[in-house]
């Protein structure tokens, strides 16, 4: 059962809270996020309010842009969802999908786990991959005054939390630090199925970027 005041309450709360948020990680990835885990959710048994609450609140605030606090984002949610009165089982739940969800360098060993927390995963997952993947890639790496490309620096194939987390190479390195490696990584049926054709649509980009790059086309 869908708990429809809850949601409706997140929604307005999330649409405030990230109104100046950087582009790639504003209101509009967050809504393109909850539709992607309300179609996944469809397939899977879950409890459908725990995913809603988990997608809209999974990136209230993201620790890239608070010093690399990650436990800004809990308490916020945490702050809100008792403002509202929610069960205090929910709010351990979406907590721990907060807590769990981001992508670390690819090594984050997960300290939770639910079918709740696969589906907003795969969600957000899917998020950064294909053609609106690109985008918000090149979007943040502008955000951050990054290279497009330098044939001179190489992807780093294996990182720590840390580094990742530090990491500045040009933006197309992402592809290969992250982007190429998520369709591997899906937990969901359906989530697999997405990320198939969103993954093609990258490499398809990437061998254009190339050919043009060498002055080839």
């Amino acid at each position: 059962m869908i708990k429809e005041n809850i949601i409706d309450k997140t929604i307005l709360f999330v649409k405030e809270k990230l109104q100046n948020a950087e582009g790639g990680h504003d209101w509009f990835h967050i809504e393109r996020v909850y539709k992607n885990a309300v179609l996944i959710s469809k397939n899977e048994v879950c409890d459908p309010t725990i995913v809603r609450l988990g997608a809209l609140l999974h990136d209230i605030a993201d620790s890239k842009f608070h010093d690399g606090d990650e436990t800004v984002g809990p308490r916020i949610a945490r702050e809100f969802l008792e403002a509202q009165n929610t069960a205090e089982s929910t709010i351990v739940h979406v907590i721990n999908i907060i807590e769990n969800i981001s992508y670390k360098g690819g090594n984050f060993e997960k300290k939770f786990s639910s079918i709740e927390l696969d589906i907003v995963q795969d969600a957000d997952r899917l998020d950064a991959i294909g053609a609106i993947g690109i985008a918000r890639a090149f979007n943040y790496g502008g955000f951050k005054n990054r290279t497009l490309y330098d044939p001179k620096i190489a992807p780093k194939a294996k990182m720590s939390k840390e580094e990742y987390k530090n990491n500045d190479s040009p933006t197309l390195n992402h592809f290969y630090e992250k982007l190429l490696l998520l369709k591997d990584k899906m937990n969901t049926e359906t989530g697999k199925q997405i990320a198939q054709e969103r993954h093609k649509y990258m490499q398809g980009f990437l061998s254009q970027f190339y050919a043009e790059w060498e002055g080839e086309k």
